[in-house]
């Protein structure tokens, strides 16, 4: 501790007179003081108020620089170091060490630079405001190509100096970015993938970077899919192949960089993976079972891995999902449905798993699931028979397997989400489906739950949903018995309110719905258009300028049907509807312009 303290204080008058050699022994009496306790001396250090002395010190001309520089790295992996660095001026002389040729001050200058940034604010301005980075990217570049054991190690240390650099910090990545360090990076990673330390650098690197929009346009110009998946068939630990996970994670999102991955085969990487995990009850193959199934179905969220993938329904990738939906683990079942979910993403696909029993396999996997179920395994099987019902040629062959049956199960859930997509599939399915849409229209449970499910203000989703297949039900059946189920349940005043929403596709449906209602069963569900102030709400629509063209068409037909009621006609009456309608006859939209003229004529008419 003496000698410490006569060290500082030599230290301190050093840099008026002093020789060379008695610098060196104050200098190594630090170092070996840091080895010893590096917190306490630290403090010692900047307590001496030496910090500003080292800043005259870190010249090129002087053979103790590589030594400053050290110390400072060894004082700033202190949190409460950096800033005291940052203010003691020591950025800018260190930032100028960059330029310099010898390797030990470059490497001491490297970690000094990138403790000091550590989740250092000030740090990373300092080195911003100096132009360190630019400085830093150019040593990579110019030393990229080179394997000796020194230079690899200073590749290290510049590669963890960008990265403590620019951290969770996206203004400071995108100027990286911009710089280009990405392709250097990728070359970085091709060259030196037999060096652990520095492979884990620039891995922790494009994590960093990945996350960042504009790098993924960057990274889809350079080889990475191919680099990543070569060094990920070589390891063995668990903790590596997670590190590798945590890039290609991001990456996957880019459909171009997708397909990249699927031609670099890191599909049967992911597949062996499974296999290897499956029945494992340790946590890392737990993980690791989770994480490569998941990745397997972001690769099928792009349109050209998927359908490469896919091979017209007979590649060996989709027939290996299949499995994942019978099996024991939930994780699979998810991914299986999920991946099932992705390859229906267009009619051809959809058929062919149709015609192939796709089918039973989900509705056997719902049915594993209805009690207790798992929510996530509910939500992503739905999912998926929602997206196989989508072409008409499916809607009934799944009926006729029993699809809206195995989904009614799941009327009893309290979770949105399996609510949303409950509504949406028995939506897809009926469709057009007259017989089924009748079937499932007088089913007074069902259409008691859809009226309580458009009251779900807390789900936009769900309420929007329940009121779309109120009014499908309706549309598709144009039954009395289907709209009297709905008007005993109290529904009319929900496709009332449906005529009002944002959406025009939502307040077309209503309107149609409200149209049948009206020509088919006016006497039954006339007091409840009354209360639910329908005649008003048109008056409103034909008066708003906004409305669309199919809006006014769709609100004159139904103004035409009301008034064979009549408590509504005198409404329709008392409104001045004839001056609204007259206005509409020089619509620009000729069917809407003669829908006004036959309206004016009814309403005259009646009047």
């Amino acid at each position: 501790a003496d000698n410490l303290s006569d060290a500082l204080k030599k230290l301190k008058i050093t840099t008026t007179d002093s020789t060379a050699d008695s610098l060196e022994g104050c200098l190594d009496c630090l170092l070996q003081a840091l080895a010893q306790n590096n917190m306490e001396t630290s403090e010692k250090i900047q307590k001496s108020g030496v910090l500003q002395v080292f800043a005259s010190l870190l010249t090129p001309q002087s053979s103790c620089t590589a030594k400053v520089a050290n110390i400072i790295a060894e004082v700033a992996r202190n949190e409460f170091m950096r800033n005291p660095c940052v203010e003691a001026g020591l950025i800018p002389p260190l930032v100028q060490l960059l330029n310099c040729k010898d390797q030990e001050v470059l490497l001491q200058t490297g970690r000094a630079l990138g403790n000091i940034c550590y989740d250092s604010h000030e740090g990373r301005n300092a080195v911003d405001h100096a132009g360190g980075a630019h400085i830093v990217v150019d040593h990579l570049r110019s030393l990229c190509s080179k394997t000796d054991p020194a230079s690899e190690k200073l590749l290290t240390v510049f590669c963890g100096m960008l990265m403590n650099y620019s951290n969770e910090n996206d203004t400071l990545q995108s100027q990286l970015i911009n710089m280009g360090v990405i392709p250097t990076l990728v070359k970085l990673l091709g060259i030196h993938c037999q060096n652990a330390a520095l492979t884990e650098m620039c891995l922790v690197a494009f994590g960093n970077l990945a996350e960042l929009e504009s790098s993924k346009e960057q990274f889809a110009y350079t080889n990475i899919a191919e680099e990543l998946v070569k060094l990920f068939k070589k390891q063995i630990e668990h903790d590596k192949k997670e590190m590798i996970f945590e890039v290609l994670a991001p990456l996957a999102e880019n459909d171009v960089i997708k397909l990249q991955l699927v031609e670099a085969g890191l599909v049967e990487c992911l597949l062996e993976i499974v296999q290897k995990t499956v029945d494992s009850d340790k946590e890392d193959d737990i993980a690791e079972l989770k994480t490569a199934s998941d990745l397997m179905v972001l690769l099928l969220l792009g349109d050209e891995s998927m359908q490469k993938l896919f091979e017209g329904g007979k590649g060996s990738v989709f027939q290996r999902v299949l499995s994942w939906i019978p099996s024991n683990s939930h994780q699979l079942q998810l991914a299986g449905a999920l991946a099932i979910a992705n390859f229906a993403r267009n009619d051809g696909n959809c058929i062919h798993m149709v015609d192939n029993g796709i089918v039973q396999k989900l509705m056997d996997l719902l049915d594993r699931h209805v009690e207790d179920g798992n929510v996530t395994v509910q939500h992503a099987a739905l999912s998926a028979l929602r997206n196989l019902a989508i072409p008409v040629v499916n809607k009934a062959k799944m009926l006729s397997a029993g699809v809206a049956e195995a989904v009614l199960k799941f009327l009893r859930s309290e979770m949105p989400p399996v609510q949303f997509k409950l509504l949406g599939t028995l939506r897809m399915l009926i469709d057009a489906q007259a017989e089924a849409a009748e079937q499932l229209g007088k089913n007074v449970k069902l259409v008691e739950r859809l009226v309580e499910w458009c009251e779900a203000k807390d789900h936009a989703g769900v309420m929007g949903e329940s009121n779309r297949l109120l009014s499908a039900l309706i549309r598709h059946s144009k039954s009395k018995d289907v709209i009297r189920t709905i008007v005993q349940s109290g529904g009319i005043k929900h496709l009332v309110t449906m005529a009002t929403s944002e959406h025009v596709i939502m307040q077309n449906e209503a309107l149609v719905a409200l149209a049948l209602i009206a020509a088919l069963e006016l006497v039954t569900a006339e007091k409840d258009l009354e209360n639910a102030q329908l005649v008003q709400i048109l008056h409103r629509l034909l008066s708003d300028d906004r409305s669309a063209p199919e809006i006014k068409y769709n609100s004159m037909v139904l103004i035409c049907a009301l008034i064979g009621s009549e408590p509504l006609q005198k409404e329709v009456q008392s409104m001045a509807f004839l001056e609204v309608v007259s206005k509409l006859r020089s619509h620009e939209n000729k069917t809407v312009a003669q829908q006004a003229s036959l309206t004016e004529q009814r309403l005259a008419v009646e009047s």
